[in-house]
C-alpha cells in the first residue's frame, strides 16, 4: 500500500510544459530549474533554441520519447515535446509542515477546485495576503500546470504549498495535529448537513486554524465536511448568490490580515 504522506516529485517542483513556458522559466534568474525533458522527435532550429537556453542557464537536457514527455506533462496536447522541473523552494509536504515545532497557521484547504484559473488566483491572494500555507492535494484539485503559473502571475513558484495525498487526508491530519478546521459554505449550509452558517466576519477562528474551499459545482466533499468544526459564509446583502471560489478565498485571506492572524 502506497504512504500517502511519502514525499514525491510533485511536493518539490512544478513542472512546465511547452516551448514558451519552459524558455520563460529558463531565462528567470530567480528561478531554478531542475532538468529539462526534450522530447526524442523534437529537432531543428526549436530544439536547439531550447538547448542553448538550458546550457545558459546550466541545466541538464535529458532526451526522451514522446510518449514519456506526454505522460510526465499531463498533457499531451499542449507540450510541444518539452517539459522542466521547476524548484519550488517553499513547496513541502503537509505532513512534513505540521512536524514543525511551530506549524504555519492559517492555512486554506482545497478541495475539489478544479478550475486552474481559480487555483491560480487564490495562490497568489493566499501568498500576498502572508497566509501561512495553501494545501494543494495531489488528487481532486487541478495540477500545478502552467496554467495555474500564468493564473497566479508567476506566484505560483514561490507559494508556500502544502501537498497531501487528498483533502480528506489533510482534514484528517490537521484535526489529529489540533487545527480548528472550518469550511465556507452558503449562508444557508442545509444541504451539507450542517444547518446555518455563521457570518465569516463574526466568527472568532483561533490563530492555529484551517479553512476547507470546496468546488466550484460540488462544494466540500461529504467526508471532508465530517472534519469540519463550523461553517462560515460571506454576508452577502446584495441580490447575488454565491461568489467564485476565488473572491470567496480574497475575501477570506484578507479578513484574516485584518485580525493579525495573517501576513
Amino acid at each position: 500500500m502506497t504512504d500517502p504522506n511519502a514525499v514525491s516529485p510533485k511536493d518539490r517542483f512544478l513542472t512546465v510544459y511547452g516551448r514558451k513556458p519552459v524558455l520563460e522559466a529558463l531565462a528567470d534568474p530567480e528561478l531554478e530549474v531542475d532538468k529539462v525533458i526534450l522530447a526524442d522527435t523534437v529537432r531543428g532550429p526549436g530544439a536547439s533554441e531550447i538547448q542553448r537556453a538550458a546550457a545558459d542557464a546550466g541545466v541538464t537536457v535529458q532526451r526522451a520519447s514522446a510518449h514519456r514527455v506526454k505522460v510526465l506533462a499531463g498533457n499531451g496536447k499542449q507540450d510541444q515535446g518539452v517539459l522542466a522541473d521547476v524548484v519550488a523552494p517553499r513547496m513541502r509536504p503537509l505532513a512534513q509542515a505540521l512536524a514543525d515545532r511551530n506549524p504555519p497557521a492559517p492555512l486554506l484547504v482545497l478541495d475539489g477546485i478544479t478550475t486552474p484559473a481559480n487555483v491560480g488566483m487564490i495562490l497568489r491572494t493566499a501568498t500576498a495576503a502572508g497566509l501561512g500555507g495553501i494545501v494543494v492535494p495531489r488528487k481532486g484539485v487541478a495540477a500545478l500546470d502552467p496554467l495555474v503559473v500564468k493564473a497566479s502571475a508567476g506566484v505560483a513558484f514561490r507559494a508556500p504549498v502544502l501537498r497531501s495525498a487528498t483533502a480528506l487526508d489533510a482534514a484528517e491530519q490537521l484535526t489529529d495535529a489540533g487545527f480548528a478546521v472550518y469550511a465556507l459554505g452558503s449562508t444557508d449550509s442545509t444541504s451539507t448537513g450542517t444547518g446555518q452558517a455563521q457570518s465569516l466576519f463574526g466568527a472568532e477562528p483561533p490563530a492555529r486554524s484551517a479553512f476547507v474551499l470546496g468546488g466550484e459545482t460540488d462544494g466540500v466533499d461529504p467526508e471532508v465536511a465530517g472534519y469540519v468544526a463550523s461553517w462560515l459564509s460571506i454576508p452577502m446583502p446584495g441580490d447575488v448568490e454565491s461568489l467564485n471560489v476565488s473572491a470567496a478565498a480574497a475575501v477570506l485571506c484578507f479578513d484574516l490580515v485584518r485580525r493579525g492572524h495573517a501576513g
